[in-house]
């Protein structure tokens, strides 16, 4: 018996096919651009300040083709959440991965970490200033932000925790307290270079940062107390050479 039209399946041309692909390619594009805008807007007005209206502006784009791509403000603000995780990984997470494990690794971590930072002082980051203004929220972009955050103090975790397994640190070190002090001597630099314009603040973060390396390290005190000056020195002589800042 010969299959009916109604249950066989609909063929497309080769011709269809392709107009298809370039169709759904030209969107994706489309959207891409969108978020790069936004991620733009964001870093300087705030995840707040986005708006379709704003965006269809700076795109050249019609609102209801902005609107299009998303479907609403809150989901173009999760993407915009999203695209700045993606790049804060593949600046910031994957090129510490080349390090050996351990204190190197996490030196790594934190070295990219302050350039991420040091850069984001003229512009902002969306991790701290996001953190402002949805501190006292719910809701799926407060949801996304701090998944996004609690992703990379994890990663900064296990980092921590390799140090220990590699008795680099003390058996007895606290990983959340490290990753807590750490993760203050961040909060501190971008409030004092961005807000305050205080100078010196990029060397007093580094300083901080080998200040806690010796406080919980698994070579003998005055060793750690030793070198710790003389590394600390090394990494400010290496940020000065490839970032800039407002100090």
């Amino acid at each position: 018996m010969p299959v009916t039209s109604e249950s066989s399946p609909v063929s497309r041309s080769p011709r269809t096919r392709s107009s298809t692909g370039r169709a759904l390619q030209k969107g994706q594009q489309t959207k891409a651009a969108i978020v790069e805008a936004a991620l733009g807007l964001a870093t300087h007005i705030g995840l707040e300040g986005l708006s379709i209206g704003a965006l269809a502006d700076v795109t050249g784009m019609s609102k209801s083709g902005v609107f299009a791509h998303f479907g609403s403000r809150e989901e173009l603000q999760i993407s915009v959440i999203r695209e700045y995780h993606t790049r804060f990984e593949q600046e910031v997470f994957y090129p510490a991965m080349s390090a050996p494990r351990g204190v190197a690794r996490l030196s790594a971590l934190f070295d990219n970490w302050m350039k991420r930072t040091s850069i984001e002082i003229d512009s902002g980051c969306i991790y701290i200033s996001g953190a402002v203004e949805f501190d006292d929220r719910t809701g799926p972009v407060r949801d996304a932000l701090a998944s996004s955050v609690l992703t990379w103090h994890a990663a900064m975790r296990r980092a921590i925790e390799q140090c220990k397994v590699l008795e680099e640190l003390r058996a007895d070190t606290n990983a959340e307290q490290m990753l807590f002090e750490i993760h203050g001597l961040i909060l501190a630099l971008h409030y004092e270079a961005r807000f305050l314009q205080t100078p010196g603040s990029m060397g007093r973060a580094v300083q901080g940062f080998h200040n806690i390396l010796a406080r919980y390290s698994a070579a003998m005190p005055g060793a750690a107390a030793t070198t710790a000056p003389a590394a600390a020195a090394k990494r400010r002589k290496v940020f000065n050479q490839t970032t800039t800042s407002k100090e």
